[in-house]
């Protein structure tokens, strides 16, 4: 790419929100941090209650991209054939002859939202393990590629549990972020009540094709991180284990801390959040703001933490606090 490329591309960015701001009000941190996920490559993990445009968030971001979207209601009934796809047997009637051919699933979009990812036993939940992972889906022996980009946002409902299935720790470290939505505000909520009870709809045009999506995801990984950020990230990763910090609060609270996975995650999002702000290097900021949806579902607190209602946040604030900067970045 040249330099009037990136700058056109880059230049679509703010576009991109402002399209998306003209259906979601408010909820900035929530909308950057989905941007992010997109443009590092990674799945995003949303958790709200209901009301709070969870799912008009994800299909108005597949509006604002010019990229096929596709959206599955999990269900306690869900097979994993439901999302996959299935063999069918079909006749040739020129000839006659039976043969099985592979009907593709929901799943073969380029933007997928799981709603209610919670509300499927962990067999269905399970089938998405090697499309996130691998970008593709096996079948009978036969590997079926899904198309690029490809990008699964799931939703869940916090206080709804009754009839759910928690996913399981290795499922939520395959989420790089884990993105918390909040009530608005009362301007915001004065604002939602006068935008969506009236007759004039909003409407949002396409601003990033697939291919521009690629090439976000490739510049991305080009963004400059010196090697003194690159230490703190693995400083903050590894103070997270309890069996190996150095940090009292740790031991006291954590039962489990996060795996390598979580520094490669930090590194990509706070490389995309640099880039989401017209920067190509990242800086001590990008790293702080990240951590906590990089972590906050890779650090498991235990029974302790939980009475005395200590959250992963807490515990990352604790972090962030403990955890000295390198000189040469302090300078």
């Amino acid at each position: 790419m040249t330099e009037p490329d990136i700058t056109r591309l880059l230049a679509k960015l703010p576009q991109l929100k402002q399209e998306i701001q003209k259906v979601i009000v408010g909820q900035e941190e929530v909308l950057d941090e989905v941007l992010i996920t997109m443009m590092a490559g990674g799945h995003g993990l949303l958790e709200g209650v209901p009301g709070l445009a969870k799912t008009l968030l994800v299909r108005t971001l597949s509006n604002a991209m010019d990229l096929g979207f596709r959206r599955i209601q999990f269900t306690p009934d869900l097979m994993p054939t439901d999302i996959l796809g299935t063999e069918v047997l079909e006749e040739d009637h020129a000839t006659g002859k039976r043969f099985f051919k592979f009907n593709e699933g929901p799943i073969f979009s380029n933007i997928v939202l799981a709603d209610e990812i919670n509300r499927t036993p962990p067999k269905t939940q399970a089938a998405l393990l090697e499309a996130m992972q691998e970008h593709e889906v096996t079948y009978a022996g036969t590997t079926y590629f899904l198309p690029k980009p490809f990008f699964l946002l799931a939703t869940q409902n916090p206080i709804e549990q009754a009839g759910t299935y928690p996913l399981p720790e290795a499922q939520l470290d395959r989420f790089l972020l884990f993105i918390k939505i909040k009530y608005p505000t009362e301007q915001e909520e004065l604002n939602i009540l006068s935008s969506t009870t009236g007759t004039r709809k909003a409407q949002v045009q396409p601003i990033l094709s697939g291919e521009e999506v690629m090439l976000l995801r490739q510049l991305v990984r080009e963004v400059s991180i010196s090697d003194e950020l690159l230490g703190f990230v693995n400083q903050i990763v590894r103070a997270t284990r309890p069996d190996s910090t150095s940090i009292d609060f740790i031991k006291q609270y954590c039962r489990w801390g996060a795996g390598p996975r979580a520094g490669q995650a930090l590194i990509l999002t706070a490389k995309a959040r640099a880039l989401l702000n017209g920067r190509f290097a990242v800086t001590v900021e990008d790293i702080k703001t990240m951590a906590y949806p990089v972590l906050r579902h890779r650090v498991l607190v235990n029974f302790a933490a939980e009475a005395e209602r200590v959250t992963p946040d807490k515990v990352v604030d604790e972090l962030l606090q403990s955890i000295k900067l390198p000189k040469a970045v302090l300078v």
